[in-house]
C-alpha cells in the first residue's frame, strides 16, 4: 500500500501522476498543491503500521444489502430514529443553505528540510475545502494546513478572502479546526447540523471545490463500507466511511451530507488501486464529535488514546486450550505491552484481553456493532478521550478479573510526526546528529522508505518499543567534511548507541554527553559496533569553522538551545 501527498496542485500534476505501476494499493489525500516539482521527502508516505496490514481485498461483486433497523454504534446503542427505509430528498432551497456553508481553504506551507533542518524549504501553495461549525468555526482537514504560515478562507459566490487562524490540528484524525476574526466573513452564514453515523447504501453528497474549476462542486454515491480503516496523514486506525462519490484532489476538508441535509462526514483520502475506481473514504461523524469534544475540553486537542499493547489473534483451539481458556471463553492474546503506556502496571504479556468496557471481544479482535456488523475492538478505545479510565476484563494465570486502565496516547520511539515543531539537531566537528522521524525517513528515502531505508531503522520503526517517555532514536544523519573528520565523510544515517559509554537515550542526551565530556578523545559507539573517535577539543574547535562554511546560523536547533534536561520533551 502506498500513500501520495496530501495537497496536489490545480494547475500542476495531481498525485496520480506519481501513480507506481504494479498492483499496488495508493491511498491519497486530496487537496490542491501549487508546485509541479514535488520531490518525494514532500509527499505523504506510508506509516507505521502499513507493513502490518494486509492489503484491502476487492469488492465481492454483490450489491450492497439495506440493512434495516438496528443501532448506529455498538450493538447495545442506542436505535437511530433519523433514516428512513425510504431517501428523504431535501427542497432546493435546503440544497443552497447547504453549499452555503462551504468555504474554500487556501493555504502557504512552508515545509521543514528533515534532511537539512536548519533550513526550510520553499513557500508552496495549496487549496482545499472547508465548512462551517458552531461556533464561528470552520472544520477542514490537517494535511491541508499541515506546516502552514498563512491561511485563508473564501465563501462560496465571493470574491473576498479572509485570513483565518488555525485553533487545532488533530494529526491523528486528520481534522484541523480555523477561526476567522473579521465578522464580516460570518454575516448570514449557518453552521452545519451534524447527522449519525450513515447506514451501509445510504446516499451521500460530498461538496468541494476539487480540480478543475473554481466554482463549487457537488457529487453523489452511497456508503459502501464502514470500517475501522488506516488514516494516512496520521497513521492511525480510526472508524471511516467507503463510499464511491468521486473525491478528487480539492475535495480534501469538504462536508459529505445525507439526505436529510445533515452533515455526515469529511471528504479526506481515496484509495488508488488499478482494479478500483470511485473509492473515496470520509471520516464518520463519532470521529469529528471526538475531536470537537476534545478541543472543547481541554482547549486544544490531545490526540486519540491507545491502550498500549500488541495482541494475537486467538482463532486456533489448541491455542486457546493450551492457555487455559475454557470453553466459551473467548479474547485476545497479549503479546507485548509498551513500557511507557499506563497499561503496564496492570497488564502483563500473556494476559487474554476477553473485554473492554463491558463489551466482549472476539477470538479474531472484533466486537458486535449494529445490526449484524462487527468491527476491530480498537473502535472501543478510539471513543475514549485521553487520561481516561477503561474497564477491561482479563485472564491472568487462568483467573478472570477485571481491572482499570488509564488511557493515553501512545508514546512511538520512531514518531510518525512531531507537532509542527522544527526537526531537532546538533553538529560537531562537521558530525550532523538528528532524530529519526518518519518525515525524515521520507525526506531521505523518498516514498519508498520501508523499502530502501536500513534494515535497523525499520525494524526499530515497525518492533522496537521505547523504554521511557523521551527516548527516540538519534542517528549520525551525515557528515560535513572537513579536516577534522577525515575518513568519516561517507557515514550516513546511522544509529549512535552511546557516548564514552554513556548510553543515548535522545538527541539531548547525546548533546549533554557531548558537552560534558573531558576526556582527550571523544568516543561515538555506532550501530554494528562501527567506532568514531575524534579529538574532543579540536572537534569544538572546528565546529565554528564549519559552521562558517556551510552558512549554517547555530550548532544546535532551537529545542535544544533550551535549557530543559534531557527526556524532558516528548511529541
Amino acid at each position: 500500500m502506498e500513500i501520495d501527498a496530501g495537497n496536489q496542485a490545480a494547475e500542476a500534476s495531481t498525485s496520480e501522476d506519481a501513480a507506481p505501476k504494479g498492483k499496488k494499493e495508493q491511498r491519497t489525500l486530496r487537496g490542491n498543491r501549487s508546485r509541479e516539482d514535488l520531490s518525494p521527502d514532500v509527499q505523504e508516505g506510508p506509516q507505521k503500521s502499513r507493513k502490518r496490514r494486509a492489503t484491502r481485498p476487492a469488492e465481492n461483486g454483490l450489491p450492497p444489502v439495506h440493512l434495516g433497523g438496528g443501532s448506529d454504534l455498538l450493538a447495545s446503542g442506542s436505535p437511530r430514529h433519523d433514516i428512513l427505509a425510504d431517501p428523504v430528498e431535501y427542497p432546493a432551497r435546503d440544497a443552497e443553505r447547504l453549499m452555503e456553508t462551504v468555504v474554500k481553504v487556501f493555504c502557504m506551507h512552508s515545509e521543514p528540510n528533515y534532511s537539512l533542518p536548519w533550513q526550510r524549504k520553499r513557500q508552496f501553495s495549496s487549496s482545499s475545502s472547508g465548512f462551517i461549525i458552531s461556533g464561528k468555526r470552520i472544520l477542514t482537514n490537517a494535511h491541508s494546513v499541515d506546516h502552514h504560515t498563512q491561511v485563508k478562507v473564501r465563501r462560496r459566490g465571493s470574491d473576498t478572502k479572509f485570513v483565518a487562524s488555525v485553533l487545532a490540528v488533530g494529526t491523528e484524525c486528520d481534522i484541523a479546526m480555523l477561526t476567522v476574526e473579521d465578522e464580516e466573513f460570518w454575516e448570514g452564514l449557518c453552521p452545519v447540523n451534524f447527522g449519525e453515523l450513515p447506514r451501509l447504501q445510504d446516499q451521500v453528497t460530498v461538496i468541494g471545490f476539487p480540480i478543475g474549476g473554481e466554482s463549487i462542486s457537488v457529487t453523489s454515491g452511497v456508503v459502501s463500507r464502514i470500517e475501522v480503516t488506516s488514516y494516512v496523514h496520521g497513521a492511525a486506525e480510526l472508524l471511516g466511511v467507503q463510499i464511491d462519490a468521486a473525491i478528487n484532489s480539492g475535495n480534501s476538508g469538504g462536508p459529505a451530507f445525507n439526505n436529510r441535509g445533515q452533515c455526515v462526514g469529511i471528504a479526506f483520502q481515496s484509495l488508488k488501486h488499478e482494479d478500483a475506481e470511485n473509492i473515496g473514504y470520509i471520516i464518520p461523524p463519532p470521529v469529528i464529535q471526538h475531536f470537537i469534544t476534545d478541543f472543547e475540553r481541554n482547549g486544544r486537542y490531545t490526540a486519540f488514546p491507545a491502550l498500549g499493547i500488541e495482541w494475537q489473534k486467538m482463532e486456533s483451539p489448541f491455542l486457546r486450550k493450551a492457555l487455559g481458556m475454557k470453553e466459551g471463553q473467548k479474547g485476545v492474546y497479549i503479546r507485548r505491552v509498551e513500557p511507557t503506556s499506563p497499561a503496564s502496571e496492570v497488564l502483563s504479556e500473556g494476559d487474554i484481553l476477553m473485554s473492554f468496557e463491558g463489551t466482549d471481544i472476539a477470538n479474531d479482535g472484533t466486537v458486535p456493532f449494529r445490526s449484524g456488523e462487527r468491527i476491530s475492538f480498537s473502535y472501543l478505545i478510539s471513543q475514549k478521550y485521553t487520561d481516561e479510565q477503561a474497564k477491561v476484563r482479563l485472564l491472568k494465570d487462568g483467573q478472570e478479573m477485571t481491572l482499570s486502565v488509564n488511557l493515553r496516547a501512545p508514546h512511538r520511539l520512531i514518531p510518525v510526526h512531531i507537532g509542527g515543531r522544527p526537526p531537532p539537531y546538533f553538529i560537531l566537528g562537521g558530525l550532523v546528529f538528528t532524530q529519526v522521524t518518519v518525515p525524515y525517513l521520507r525526506s531521505e528515502y523518498g516514498k519508498e522508505y520501508d523499502f530502501d531505508a536500513p534494515v535497523k531503522l525499520l525494524d526499530a520503526m515497525m518492533h522496537e518499543q521505547a523504554l521511557g517517555k523521551g527516548q527516540h532514536v538519534v542517528v549520525l544523519g551525515q557528515v560535513l567534511a572537513a579536516d577534522i573528520n577525515i575518513g568519516y565523510e561517507e557515514l550516513v544515517n546511522i544509529r549512535v548507541k552511546a557516548v564514552n559509554g554513556v548510553p543515548v537515550k535522545n538527541l539531548r542526551g547525546l548533546m549533554e554527553a557531548v558537552e560534558a565530556c573531558k576526556d582527550k578523545y571523544l568516543r561515538l559507539q555506532m550501530e554494528y559496533n562501527q567506532l568514531v573517535i575524534m579529538e574532543t577539543q579540536a572537534a569544538r574547535k572546528a565546529t565554528e569553522d564549519i559552521l562558517t562554511m556551510h552558512y549554517i546560523a547555530h550548532d544546535r536547533s532551537e529545542e535544544l538551545r533550551s535549557g530543559e534536561p534531557a527526556g524532558s520533551q516528548d511529541e
